[in-house]
């Protein structure tokens, strides 16, 4: 190979961290720039993560050494498909890898899903993960709330929602949200599951941590828990489905201790309808019964819940990218092993997916290593096919991101936000509090 390969990788989640890392410790020569909308690096463990989970956050350190590696260069603030083009990328790269991961809500279809008081689980998340570009404010006025879907993502917003401002307020949470949370009247927040205990997507750990607030009592209610036999093999299978189903029969024998909050868990509720007008004022579920092979049937008994707000945390779902094909009903770029395929199915030149955008939301960030590897993989062996980029000094893209009026961020520069906001947390006993505005991030990045 005659010269150093060139690579963009866009996003800087775990997926494009573990891309430029497999990239960079590969045996080809090569250099990598990491493009991420946002000022601050780590995508989905920054802005996907619940604030009360600090353990699964401890994945960063491995990811900033990472980003420490100096043929790896960070470039945040910077959107692709409106800051750079895939056309402007070949003009400085010689091959591009999209890591931009699922930050959308998946659609539910049923009535009443529109309503005001109907929220995308993802929104939530990412307004009490403090990301830049969504509101500041959030409407928490329901006393009795709906939480829909039976992954981690459902339990973080049913945990968030059933705790109180103060036992969060030990963690990175930003001003607006801890007074958003403050004001929060929910006193009774609902899980529906469409199946049953041993095909929800808990972790055991999530699960284990409903237990440990002081203010809620974690209610399992034992209509709809049912274990048939295919129920029996998956737990016969898997450890961690024993796990999960052990710890949820746990909390079916349990009594409420009578704390102010109460967390409900329900199987086999399939969501059909959101009632109200002009608002949520209720939901409407049908009761399902297993069919021995890890699906339900429904069963024509329906049941009313007064609720006034629903969040809908039935999966993520990815975007499309400028002048790259999309698959709109898998929600993924059309790809073999990581090459992009155009709409003829051949691989579409210097472009390779890796992570969400590639398989779908499923999965552990452990499993984007990989998937990581693969994608790496098929771009060497076409190395020597790729067309050189026009420009393929590095100072060439900074200085086009810099004609265009982009303030990119820098690795520095996020040094000197992650040393901000980590002074902010000291001086009210915490790790780190967050700066929540675009505008005061790129300042302090650029400072």
């Amino acid at each position: 190979m005659p010269n150093a390969l060139r690579v963009a990788v866009i996003g800087s989640g775990p997926a494009g961290i573990y891309a430029a890392d497999a990239l960079v410790k590969s045996d080809a020569e090569v250099t990598v720039d990491i493009l991420e909308r946002d000022p601050a690096p780590y995508g989905l463990i920054r802005y996907g993560v619940a604030p009360d989970h600090p353990r699964i956050k401890e994945i960063v350190k491995a990811l900033r050494k990472t980003l420490s590696n100096p043929q790896i260069r960070f470039l945040g603030n910077v959107a692709y498909g409106t800051d750079l083009k895939l056309d402007d990328l070949r003009q400085f790269y010689d091959a591009v890898v999209f890591a931009t991961g699922a930050r959308t809500d998946r659609a539910l279809d049923i009535p009443g899903v529109d309503l005001p008081g109907s929220h995308g689980a993802a929104d939530f998340v990412s307004w009490y993960d403090g990301h830049p570009d969504v509101p500041r404010e959030w409407p928490l006025t329901a006393e009795s709330v709906a939480v829909l879907g039976a992954g981690n993502v459902a339990l973080d917003v049913a945990r968030v929602l059933a705790k109180t401002a103060d036992e969060l307020s030990t963690t990175e949470i930003s001003d607006n949200v801890y007074e958003g949370l403050a004001a929060n009247r929910a006193k009774d927040v609902h899980v529906f599951a469409r199946r049953g205990p041993a095909q929800v997507k808990f972790t055991p750990m999530e699960l284990r941590e409903l237990g440990h607030s002081p203010n809620v009592d974690v209610i399992v209610h034992p209509e709809g828990f049912e274990l048939d036999e295919g129920s029996m093999e998956a737990i016969r299978a898997s450890k961690s489905v024993k796990l999960v189903v052990d710890r949820l029969q746990n909390y079916v024998a349990s009594e409420p201790a009578g704390k102010p909050h109460r967390l409900h868990i329900h199987f086999c509720e399939s969501p059909t309808e959101i009632l109200g007008d002009s608002c949520v004022t209720g939901l409407r579920t049908e009761r399902t019964e297993l069919t021995g092979d890890g699906n339900v049937r429904g069963t024509a008994t329906y049941t009313d819940w007064d609720v006034q707000a629903v969040y809908r945390a039935v999966g993520y779902l990815s975007s499309p990218l400028a002048d790259v094909p999309f698959d709109h009903r898998a929600g993924v770029v059309p790809n073999d092993g990581g090459r992009v395929l155009d709409l003829d199915g051949d691989a579409l030149p210097g472009a390779y997916v890796t992570g969400w955008i590639k398989r779908g939301p499923v999965g552990l960030i452990g499993h984007t290593k990989s998937d990581a590897a693969e994608t790496v993989a098929k771009l060497l062996e076409d190395a020597t096919t790729l067309a050189a980029p026009e420009h393929a000094d590095p100072d060439a893209v900074t200085a086009h991101l810099a004609g265009r009026g982009v303030a990119y961020t820098t690795w520095a520069g996020w040094e000197k936000l992650d040393a901000h906001e980590v002074a902010l947390g000291e001086a009210e006993g915490r790790e780190r509090k967050k700066v929540v505005a675009r505008e005061d991030m790129v300042g302090i990045c650029t400072d």
